[in-house]
């Protein structure tokens, strides 16, 4: 058993086990973190009232508010409050964690922010660990070696109550990208393609381990994004090893190991690569300099095409048709010049200080066409203070685009920044579900430089040539 070679997954699997899956039970995973929000966790903690349960490990759960919570601000300049629903859930929050003991990062500490932003920017986030979140996007975390994959509402308060789960096992697929992206191409056109050749379910009952020269090259920031949409190919999680590019991330923050207790931690981190003769249950090999600029055409973020390409015939497939209608789009039509009314960039695929600069770079002395209404909106306190702190603010509000607070914003309308039927949206968000975005709005996934040429052209553009 110890001999044989392991995968990334399968030595962090078999360190947190508590009792090995059976063929009539699911084996019982112990949780190194647990990060709830405003929408997921009121009835969780309803339902430890209700068995008058405590949290296990309340040390171990952090909670933020970003889901509900308005991003605008008032006449006073400062964040709108929330109202209604919204304002039920953050007070639900506030009680929750003080009644139980959990740490909270709430409206107005320094330390808030979309919840996926804010674990690695603490030092929540570490390689080996288990991660758990009711929210799908949990993946995220999977950028530093994690296992980590949403749960639902019920699976919340089972965490809560006894800091494990139960899982089945997933499959393992390693996905190379071999070569370099080629110059104007993203990590978020990266994620994209992939899932564009794979299909939404492509990785179904698989975590995804993101593995070649590619994956190596990227930024943690970008690793993030990729990881963040796993979920979006079906993948129960999406990992990559960690290596000096981690662990350099991860030095020094609030939560991070540190002292002796950090040159121990990397120690135990690198053991956790996938041993070189270890096999998997799937392996794919993508040439990442052949990877283009890509936007999705559809209503799911596996519709995806080069931004240069054409939307596609559906021939029969009545899903295909059913997207075209929605998107009132024609097969065989470019994209590139389409007019568009919002641009998103945000969310927590895409809202981190790297993001912003490279949106910055296509807004820097240009300004946002007429009839367009842009919103930049950091994934969190500190993301907006070194975004103020670098200016891109300015660059922001001189381009004309609004300077949000921090938040999930128009990635889902489920709060005030929403779309009206019929709009159409270059998000940088993971989704492009009918009315995802707001009853009707019609939303084009594409990478933060995408929808920032998007912003200034009025129009789906090829940032290469805005830039040029």
């Amino acid at each position: 058993m110890q001999g044989r070679p392991r995968t990334l997954v399968d030595k962090i699997w078999e360190a947190h086990l508590v009792s090995a899956e059976t063929a009539e039970t699911p084996a019982v995973l112990y949780v190194d973190l647990h990060l709830i929000h405003e929408v997921t966790s009121p009835q969780a903690f309803a339902e430890l009232r209700k068995r008058g349960l405590r949290v296990r490990r309340p040390e171990r759960t952090v909670a933020t508010m970003d889901h509900a919570i308005p991003t605008r601000r008032g006449a006073d300049g400062r964040r709108a409050p929330a109202e209604g629903a919204a304002a039920e859930q953050v007070t639900a929050l506030e009680h929750n964690c003080r009644d139980f003991g959990v740490p909270l990062f709430p409206v107005g500490d320094a330390r808030q922010g979309i919840v996926h932003v804010i674990g690695p920017e603490q030092g929540l986030t570490h390689p080996g660990s288990t991660i758990v979140c009711g929210d799908s996007h949990t993946s995220t975390h999977g950028a530093f070696g994690a296992l980590a994959f949403g749960i639902g509402t019920s699976e919340v308060a089972h965490v809560l109550a006894t800091q494990s789960l139960l899982q089945r096992r997933p499959k393992s697929f390693a996905v190379e990208f071999a070569g370099a992206l080629a110059p104007g191409v993203t990590a978020k056109d990266l994620i994209l393609g992939l899932i564009a050749q794979i299909g939404t379910a492509g990785a179904a009952g698989h975590a995804l381990e993101y593995r070649g020269s590619a994956i190596r090259a990227l930024t943690m920031e970008e690793r993030m994004t990729v990881c963040n949409m796993s979920i979006e190919a079906g993948a129960r999680a999406g990992l990559v090893a960690p290596d000096d590019t981690t662990y350099e991330y991860l030095a020094g923050r609030p939560f991070a190991p540190s002292f002796a207790d950090w040159d121990k931690a990397v120690a135990q981190w690198r053991t956790l690569p996938s041993d070189r003769e270890a096999a998997f249950d799937r392996e794919l090999t993508i040439d990442a300099a052949a990877l283009q600029p890509m936007i999705t055409w559809g209503t799911s973020p596996g519709m995806g095409i080069p931004i240069r390409g054409v939307v596609p015939d559906p021939g029969g497939d009545a899903s295909l048709q059913k997207a075209l209608r929605y998107m009132g789009l024609e097969p065989g039509k470019p994209l590139l010049g389409r007019k568009i009314d919002v641009v998103f960039i945000g969310s927590c695929t895409n809202s981190r200080l790297g993001d912003l600069r490279e949106a910055a770079r296509v807004l820097r002395g240009r300004h946002v066409a007429a009839g367009v209404k842009a919103l930049v909106v950091p994934g969190s306190q500190q993301v907006k203070k070194q975004a103020e702190a670098e200016g891109l603010d300015r660059v922001f509000r001189e381009a004309g685009a609004e300077w949000r607070e921090p938040g999930c914003s128009m990635c889902l309308a489920m709060n005030d920044d929403r779309l009206l039927p019929g709009q159409y949206a270059v998000s940088t968000s993971n989704r492009n579900f009918e009315g995802r975005q707001g009853p009707g709005g019609r939303t084009f996934l594409a990478s933060p430089t995408s929808a920032a040429a998007a912003a200034v052209t009025g129009a789906i553009a090829d940032a290469r040539e805005v830039l040029a």
